[in-house]
């Protein structure tokens, strides 16, 4: 099966869902999982979708949950500023769907026994938001979410630019972990035709990397992803 972008979905009851990331192929993503299909007319067990930065991947997914149902977008800041600035968000009802900024480190209640943390981790700007020629990737905060249920910690790190001791000390602190597998070399895409970037270049650190997450985290003995 076709593997899909990254979207990953939580829940402490198995009934009531939360999304983390909303990428473009999330319709895909809700077809292929019974859990999150709709249980009446115009609902959904999605209740809340948690953005971790402002590039396309994983924002766009946003415009499938629009059928009017309600759910809560959690954010930092400067990703919401983000959605509220592309107008075309606006098929948002905002009667329906609430917003709420996120202060990074602070826990927050989302509901149905689950509680969101988000921390920063290095990242780089939208790929809408950089400078095409530039030789080096424009350094931005990118954010990582701890969700926390059931005496249990969930680690999810979609982009990563370098693993840093914090980066180092969630991953020990969490009981499963999913993390930046964008690329298991830094000139991967390059050798196989299929870019001109390097993961660095896209700010990610690459699996086989020195300071990757196979030398860095290794004997942590997490459950990784």
């Amino acid at each position: 099966m076709p593997r899909t972008q990254t979207s990953v979905a939580v829940s402490a009851d198995g009934d009531h869902w939360l999304l983390v990331f909303a990428s473009p192929d999330l319709r895909q993503q809700i077809m292929q999982t019974s859990s999150l299909w709709p249980r009446a007319l115009r609902g959904s067990p999605v209740f809340a979708v948690v953005l971790l930065g402002a590039e396309v991947d994983g924002l766009a997914g946003l415009l499938t949950l629009r059928e009017s149902q309600p759910f809560c977008v959690l954010a930092p800041e400067q990703v919401l500023a983000a959605v509220t600035e592309n107008p075309l968000f606006n098929v948002l009802n905002p009667v329906l769907v609430s917003r709420q900024a996120v202060t990074p480190e602070v826990p927050v209640a989302a509901g149905f026994g689950l509680t969101v943390t988000l921390i920063s981790v290095p990242g780089k700007v939208p790929l809408y938001r950089e400078q095409h020629d530039a030789a080096e990737a424009a350094p931005d905060d990118g954010y990582a979410a701890l969700i926390e249920a059931n005496e249990r910690k969930i680690l999810i790190v979609p982009g990563c630019a370098e693993i840093t001791a914090t980066v180092r000390d969630l991953v020990a602190g969490s009981d499963l972990v999913f993390f930046d597998g964008t690329l298991f070399t830094d000139d991967e895409m390059i050798a196989a035709g299929t870019g001109s970037k390097s993961g660095r270049r896209m700010g990610h650190v690459s699996i086989s990397d020195p300071g990757g997450p196979l030398v860095r985290f290794a004997g942590q003995g997490r459950r990784m992803w």
